[in-house]
């Protein structure tokens, strides 16, 4: 018998712009095609602007007259978050969504970013907060829906603090569940923050669970030169539909978070199936590395010492 993938309804987004982070494969690419379908204007900032625009032409493809467009962005630099940023306020649109879904994990030997950040931290926490303070006036406009994409690996563990970097030392999958943890704490501080001053912000975290994407994959820049078993054992989980998701049912916690006239500030989506690794979406229980409204506060102050950019109130 056939696999039935979960789905959600999607409302109009006609007049709505919005910004997804990491949409030139998998995950993102799918959340992407699903904004556009609703009728979103999508920006689709990419590392790699060849692999961005060949997603640009398959979000066409299946939403014929759709508005999509790639503009540069690499989230492991902040003159690239800023240059990005500067580009985006010169156009003065609002922007109505932001999905930060755009993610590195365990590389098998530390790295560090182009500001000497762990490659981790650095991309998938710094740089996302990065971009989000200083979009802040276009999300202000745009009463916007923040949605930060995290992970079950931030369901356990906990942040260094002596240690953010991993400079004593490394592990590849501590140090992407503490960048996990931080952007989630990140998220909630956001919509705390949010809520206190007046700035019409909804902020809220998703999790895809766990599904075959690119993340495990052989990726020779991270000195990953082939596939790991765990992506190659997730493929023939998901293609069997045993307990893993899909590509399409990972997008689904998102575009929920992100679409959904329900989904409020301060909570967390993911996938409802055994382990919360596969299956369709629902609201979740904050993991408890994410419930110290302190911690929260903390990574907040650090990340803008760290990155040197502030949120303007």
């Amino acid at each position: 018998m056939a696999r039935q993938n979960p789905d959600i309804r999607i409302p109009s987004l006609h007049g709505r712009r919005a910004v997804v982070t990491g949409a030139s494969d998998g995950i993102g690419l799918r959340i992407a095609t699903r904004l556009a379908q609703a009728g979103a204007d999508v920006v689709l900032p990419v590392r790699n602007s060849a692999k961005g625009e060949e997603a640009a032409r398959a979000i066409r493809s299946s939403a014929p007259g759709a508005r999509v467009r790639t503009e540069s962005l690499d989230l492991s630099s902040l003159e690239s978050v800023a240059a990005f940023a500067e580009r985006m306020l010169a156009e003065g649109e609002p922007v109505h969504l932001l999905i930060n879904n755009a993610g590195v994990m365990t590389p098998p030997t530390r790295q560090t970013t182009a500001d000497g950040f762990e490659l981790q931290f650095g991309t998938n926490h710094l740089g996302h907060f990065a971009l989000v303070a200083r979009l802040l006036p276009l999300l202000r406009a745009g009463q916007a829906r923040v949605t930060s994409q995290i992970s079950v690996a931030a369901s356990r563990g906990s942040i260094d603090w002596d240690d953010l970097n991993g400079e004593r030392a490394y592990d590849g999958m501590r140090a992407y569940r503490q960048s996990k943890i931080a952007f989630g704490l990140f998220g909630l501080e956001l919509a705390r923050r949010s809520e206190a001053l007046g700035w019409g912000i909804t902020s809220n975290l998703s999790h895809p669970g766990v599904a075959p994407t690119a993340l495990l994959a052989a990726r020779p820049e991270l000195g990953r030169a082939r596939d790991t078993t765990s992506v190659r054992l997730i493929r023939w989980a998901s293609a069997r539909g045993i307990l893993v998701g899909t590509a399409e049912s990972a997008s689904l916690p998102a575009l929920m978070a992100a679409t959904a006239a329900d989904a409020g500030s301060g909570r967390l989506y993911g996938p409802r199936g055994p382990g919360h690794t596969g299956g369709a979406p629902a609201e979740q229980t904050l993991y408890p590395p994410l419930r110290v409204a302190a911690d929260a506060q903390r990574i907040w102050r650090l990340s803008g010492e760290l990155t040197g950019v502030a949120f303007a109130s």
